[in-house]
């Protein structure tokens, strides 16, 4: 991938992935000896206690030692070694086992408060070597994108240099230990890793096969979505997407609808939605700034607009959005309901 190119894609994919507002934490210590297999997934109930309940949810596994398995229910396994993560970007639930043909435990068998009181920890141990993982979620609260939804069952970020590996691990042994752990560190660190995750999948050749990553790896449409991105709150129309992008009018626009599902004038709006949900989510700035700064001339143009593609005008949608009392800075994330 041309430097220019893989440029282009990265700015677009960085403000993708911050669009979705991820949040979540570390929610298990898990060290299990011996032969055990259990059944994973995580449900937005979980979330409640802690967080907003979010749109959708991505878990994830760091393996801290060992070598673990993940099974998708279609078969797919995945084996991971230590220093390894496994998302699962739809948060389908898996198996996660020492060796396959195990039966699935309860994990409420092996699931018990932290001696911190605020934690929680799976604990399993017949014997044999160790496998210690850290477990949790991060929460989409924005709504899809379809670069998520794009995006396969399961991906494995396998760190490809040692300093990478030892980065990781200690900031992800940072992250689920300690009375000092925070909440918003832990989102911010899982959501490091799991853009680090997808940009590794986007350079592998499977990924062009996969829906609107195909349109990230275009390198005509990677142009028209970096223009739009920049210039989103601008009066820009189709043909000054099309001379950014190199192509007609015509040709980008079916281009944009093969790979991307819509017109480019359609995405560029849907974006301009978009920000403008995460500035009212946000809270700091009233409807009328919020109107301003995504580019419309009045707030009544903006209620309209907002309206037709959230199905309510923004002020209520802000009132409805709002996110509920979480925990305090400092205080640690966990849960005791399922991996």
């Amino acid at each position: 991938m041309a430097a220019g190119k893989r440029g282009r894609t990265v700015d677009v994919l960085n403000e993708i992935l911050a669009s979705l507002r991820l949040n979540g934490g570390i929610v298990f210590d898990a060290v299990m000896r011996g032969d055990w297999c259990v059944v994973s997934r995580y449900d937005v109930e979980h979330c409640a206690p802690y967080f907003s309940i979010p749109e959708q949810i991505i878990s994830y596994h760091y393996v801290r030692s060992g070598t673990v398995f993940a099974e998708l229910p279609d078969g797919t396994v995945v084996e991971a070694r230590a220093g390894s993560m496994i998302l699962f970007p739809h948060n389908d639930e898996h198996l996660m086992y020492s060796r396959p043909g195990l039966e699935p435990q309860d994990l409420a068998d092996v699931t018990f408060p932290g001696t911190d009181g605020a934690s929680s920890v799976i604990r399993y141990d017949q014997g044999g070597a160790e496998i210690a993982l850290f477990c949790g979620w991060l929460g989409v609260l924005s709504g899809g994108h379809p670069v998520l939804e794009a995006l396969p069952p399961v991906l494995l970020f396998e760190p490809d240099d040692c300093d990478t590996n030892e980065w990781l691990s200690t900031s992800m042994s940072y992250a689920a230990g300690g009375l000092q752990n925070d909440a918003l560190l832990v989102a911010r660190l899982s959501e490091v890793f799991f853009g680090q995750a997808v940009r590794r999948y986007l350079e592998q050749p499977e990924a062009a096969e996969n829906g609107w990553l195909r349109g990230l790896k275009d390198p005509s449409v990677a142009k028209a979505l970096a223009f739009i991105h920049r210039n989103y709150a601008d009066s820009i129309d189709v043909d000054e997407i099309a001379r950014a992008a190199g192509l007609s009018q015509t040709i980008l626009r079916d281009r944009f609808v093969e790979l991307l599902g819509e017109p480019p004038m359609r995405y560029c709006a849907r974006w301009r939605m978009r920000v403008a949900a995460n500035m009212l989510r946000d809270g700091k700035h009233n409807t009328a700034n919020v109107a301003y700064a995504v580019g419309f001339n009045s707030e009544a143009a903006f209620n309209r607009a907002f309206k037709r593609e959230y199905g309510q005008p923004p002020a209520s949608w802000r009132r409805e959005k709002a996110p509920a009392p979480g925990p305090t800075i400092g205080r640690k994330v966990s849960a005791l309901a399922s991996v």
